[in-house]
Parts: structure tokens; sequence; C-alpha cells
């Protein structure tokens, strides 16, 4: 059973929790206002959000239709028949309760701002597959994406560090965000077909398979430029260009985009990518605080 709910928790998929976690503590680190116990709980909560909104997802694809027998992704386990679905939905509340409950010991710290944003945080994870219009069925997967695993997500980090808020922990955080885009469109274009019959209008499926290839260069070349801007920006920090590595790293992925394979063929892209992810915060970071 614990095996089974691994699968569920998609523990690949937590990567792009971790990154934005990163580099808001290296920024931290590097202003002189790092917060151990604040920067630690800010990890949990966002694992236990991810977590929450990964079941979240298995859930209400499988009740809208989205997840088939013919899904050609990892396994989703209430469309397999190994967890029932009242079962998941229940775990999705008890996964955002825990993130909620570890928030509340911030809220304490950082008070009612970070209160507001827990919750916008939580309404956003279950709003994307879930509720009467799920984003994520609108083509708004992308832009939520963008915002949440990138400036609120590390914002939030430098925040509850901090007790206030930089236009640098905001712009930094669109690096990891394009990157957790990247994600995202090599599922939908893994996607596409199955989604469109189960009326899911990803950008995948409203603006066909080139947008979504060119979309994703379109990330990593975000992801650089957010390197480039963020080191002329504010002087002192040139071995951040390490994490313009991430370019010619970032090969193979592009490769597998741009050959044209689809369905499963994508499965490995989408596991380089999210590794991917975490490279570039973990050289971003290190490259920041040297």
């Amino acid at each position: 059973m614990f095996q089974i709910w691994l699968a569920a928790a998609r523990p690949r998929t937590l990567w792009a929790a971790l990154a934005p976690v990163l580099v808001g503590t290296a920024l931290a680190m590097s202003d002189g206002v790092y917060h151990a116990p604040s920067a630690s709980l800010a990890l949990l909560a966002a694992m236990l959000m991810q977590i929450g909104t990964n079941f979240s997802n298995d859930y209400s694809d499988f009740k809208k239709g989205a997840d088939t027998e013919t899904r050609r992704g990892p396994l989703r386990v209430t469309q397999a028949g190994l967890i029932r679905p009242r079962t998941m939905a229940i775990a999705t509340m008890i996964m955002f309760a825990l993130a909620m409950a570890v928030a509340l010991l911030l809220v304490m710290r950082a008070g009612w701002p970070l209160a507001v944003l827990g919750v916008v945080c939580v309404l956003a994870g279950l709003g994307y597959t879930a509720g009467p219009y799920p984003y994520g069925y609108r083509g708004l997967g992308e832009l939520f994406v963008l915002i949440f695993f990138g400036p609120v997500a590390v914002g939030g980090t430098y925040y509850v560090q901090a007790l206030t808020l930089t236009p640098q922990a905001v712009v930094a955080g669109l690096g990891p965000g394009f990157l957790a885009v990247a994600i995202l469109v090599v599922n939908n274009l893994r996607d596409r077909e199955e989604d469109a019959k189960a009326g899911k209008r990803t950008l995948a499926v409203r603006f066909g398979a080139r947008f979504a290839r060119l979309q994703y260069l379109a990330c990593i070349a975000g992801a650089l430029a957010v390197t480039l801007g963020m080191v002329c920006w504010q002087s002192g920090h040139t071995l951040a260009l390490v994490a313009l590595a991430v370019g010619p790293m970032a090969y193979p992925g592009i490769k597998g985009v741009m050959s044209g394979v689809v369905g499963a063929e994508l499965n490995p892209v989408l596991a380089f990518t999210a590794k991917l992810l975490l490279y570039y915060s973990v050289l971003f970071s290190l490259g920041w605080m040297l």
C-alpha cells in the first residue's frame, strides 16, 4: 500500500516544490536574513501542498474522464482502481490540512499576509483540476504554474525569513517558474490527444504540438534570461551565471521535445526536465550566495 500512495504522490514532481524554496533561501542567506526554522517549515509546507495538488489531480482527472485506460503517462492510482475515489478525496483534504497547519506556524512569525497567501495557494492547488471551472482545463495551467512555482514560492520563502519582500526575490522566482512550466508543457504535449477527447483545453490542445514544442524552448530561454537579468541588476553576484550551464545541459530535453515523439515516449523528457529544474535552482542558489 505504501508503494501505491508513493506513486500517487508523484515524487518526481516534488522538485518543483523544492526548487523555489532553495532559491528563496539562497537570497535570504545572501541578504543576511536567513532563518533556518522558517526555511524548513516553508519547505515542508511546499511539499505537502504539492502532494495535495497531485492527489487532487489524480482524483479530479479521473472523475472528469481525463484519465482513462489509454493513459500514456505514469500510473494514476484512482483511474487504475488501486485507491477508491472517496479515499483519494479524503487524502487530498488531509494533505492540504497538514500544509495549512505548518503554514500556521509560519503565520505566527510572518503575520496575516502569509495566512492570505496560504489560502490562495490551497485554492490554486485545488482549482487546477477540481471544481466547476478548473483552470488547468482552460489553458491557464502554464500561467498559474509560472506564478505559484515562481515568484509566489520564492518570494514567500524569502518573506517568512526576512519578514519583508524585495523586488529581487520576486523576479528571481521567474527562473524556477519558467522551468516548472516546461515540465507542464511536456506533460500537456504527451497527453494532448487524450486531453482533447476529455475536453481538457490545454494550450497544447488549443494551439497544437508545434506551439507546445516552441513553448518548451521559450521556457528554457526564459530561465536563462532571468539569470542574466538578475546578475546585471544586482552587482556582486556574477557567480550566479553558473546557472547558465543549464542551457547546454537542456540539450537532451530539447532534442526529445523537438524530435516529434509523442505519447509515452515523452515520459523520459518529463523526468529529465524535472531534474533540470533542480540543477538550475542549485546552481543559481550556490552562485548567488558565493
